[in-house]
């Protein structure tokens, strides 16, 4: 539990403001559909990127949290149908957006560079960061 809430606590200092964190809200979200949806048309023999990805991603999030870890791999696999349902166009105009949505926050509200400027880990931390204020398993 510590490593997580030192995650969190270092994360959080780089997202104090209201506006930069509704616009977290919306965007890590849209980027972690998105995403996930363009990579699962990248086959790897009898998987795709998107499966290889989330199994990477999963492996470190039951690390650090495995309560919030299975939240993630639940959240993960149905972005993963939903993503492949939607049209490239849409996953690409959604990871666009997602990203816009984080750099206003940044540099709107925050006035901050993002947290993974500094720490490239926050890119995975973010989503659970994100999943523990909608479902609270780690109190802050």
């Amino acid at each position: 539990m510590q490593r997580i809430q030192s995650l969190f606590d270092d994360y959080a200092a780089y997202h104090q403001t209201p506006g930069n964190k509704a616009f977290h809200r919306l965007g890590i979200p849209m980027i972690m559909l998105s995403l996930i949806g363009m990579l699962a048309r990248v086959k790897l023999g009898p998987v795709d990127a998107a499966m290889l990805l989330i199994v990477v991603a999963e492996i470190y999030y039951l690390t650090v949290e495995w309560r919030l870890g299975a939240l993630m791999l639940l959240v993960s696999v149905a972005f993963y149908f939903i993503g492949v349902a939607l049209p490239l166009w849409v996953n690409v105009a959604l990871f666009v957006l997602g990203w816009i949505f984080q750099f206003i926050g940044h540099k709107v509200y925050e006035h901050k560079n993002p947290a993974f400027f500094r720490n490239f880990v926050h890119l995975l931390v973010g989503p659970l960061w994100i999943l523990n204020g909608l479902v609270p398993v780690v109190k802050r």
